[in-house]
């Protein structure tokens, strides 16, 4: 015959473990509510902070489309550096071409391939030049990200015929482009993937 005692000591682990269960129940649904209640401001931000860094690529060209939703994706492994399908948004005023945002790949990067957003008009000059992603060396090769130097607005306003096509390389090759100190394989590769 069991004791009161012993009744007691059995079921107090199993309120405890109740209690928790129940607590984190409440957790896990009031997390819930507050990521149903945020989605949409969450995803209005990423949409905002989206559009904004690829306008900052058109150099101040006016556009009144919706530059996320005006984007196809092409596959061309010589031009864009990959092969795979690369998204290359589309800028409009009043439905005419004011501009293209294509995604590059410069695969020859020292730390490996170094994702490009290249903003081109429609008289092909370079509106702008960002680095999306890179694994480039820090305090070397990492100042073609514009956050660490201006180095990658060299590129605006130039064209495939300014400088000539054989300068479209970093001086120590004999072209137009500036290399940095000890890190010549990275600026070379982007100046070759935006040529």
């Amino acid at each position: 015959m069991a004791t009161r005692g012993a009744e007691a000591t059995t079921a107090r682990p199993l309120r405890a473990a109740a209690t928790l269960f129940v607590a984190a129940m409440v957790a896990v649904g009031l997390v819930a509510i507050v990521h149903d209640l945020t989605r949409s401001a969450i995803e209005a931000g990423q949409r905002a902070r989206h559009t904004a860094r690829l306008a900052a690529v058109l150099g101040g060209a006016r556009f009144d489309n919706d530059l996320l939703a005006d984007v196809i994706e092409v596959r061309d492994e010589e031009l864009l550096g990959s092969n795979d399908a690369l998204p290359v948004h589309r800028a409009r005023l009043g439905g005419q071409p004011v501009a293209v945002l294509l995604t590059v790949v410069a695969p020859g990067g020292y730390g490996g391939p170094i994702r490009l957003l290249v903003g081109i008009d429609r008289d092909a000059r370079l509106l702008g030049v960002r680095v999306l992603e890179h694994a480039e060396t820090p305090g070397l090769g990492d100042a073609i990200d514009e956050r660490r130097s201006d180095w990658i607005r060299a590129f605006a306003g130039r064209s495939l015929s300014d400088p000539p096509a054989g300068r479209w390389t970093v001086r120590k090759d004999g072209g137009d482009f500036d290399q940095f100190t000890g890190a010549t394989v990275t600026p070379r590769a982007v100046v070759g993937a935006v040529a």
